[in-house]
């Protein structure tokens, strides 16, 4: 089944699929990976929410943040998340290209930065992000930084 790709802000988010959001974020991100951290974190608000939907059923997700709510210099591109019983059907990286030209469309062409899990250094590679610094524990987790500039062209660089 195709997947329907939507962006809202926070104000544009209605109650059901706040719910069906937060719920995704909590079955994978707490429950799965047993990671204990406060989701709730006060940056929703400010984000655009990115969501892929097969029918009425939320199945990927991202919140997508302008520069300076997360890192003073760069815009992110946060809580990455398919629902378990979509893994391996290739969503995620229409899900990073669809964050990426929502970031674009609506904060402008810009340097843009991700706390990627260590394991998924390669997939976002791929898509053009190059590791900066050193491996780190979040929440429990290795982590590293990536970033994805931008070139003169405004194609991102490490893009074939």
């Amino acid at each position: 089944m195709a997947v329907d790709w939507k962006h809202y802000t926070f104000a544009e988010l209605g109650v059901d699929l706040l719910y069906a959001i937060l719920a995704l974020r909590q079955e994978v991100f707490v429950v799965e990976q047993t990671c204990y951290y406060l989701d709730a974190d006060g940056k929703d608000r400010e984000a655009l929410h990115v969501v892929g939907l097969q029918g009425d059923k939320l199945v990927a997700y991202t919140r997508v943040l302008d520069r300076g709510v997360s890192y003073p210099d760069y815009a992110s591109i946060g809580r990455v998340v398919t629902a378990p019983a979509v893994r391996g059907q290739g969503l995620g990286r229409p899900l990073m290209q669809e964050s990426l030209r929502v970031l674009y469309a609506h904060y402008g062409e810009q340097p843009v930065k991700i706390s990627a899990q260590a394991h998924l250094q390669k997939f976002y590679g791929g898509l053009g992000y190059r590791g900066v610094g050193e491996v780190y524990e979040e929440d429990g987790i290795p982590h590293r930084a990536m970033v994805l500039n931008i070139s003169a062209s405004g194609i991102p660089t490490g893009v074939a």
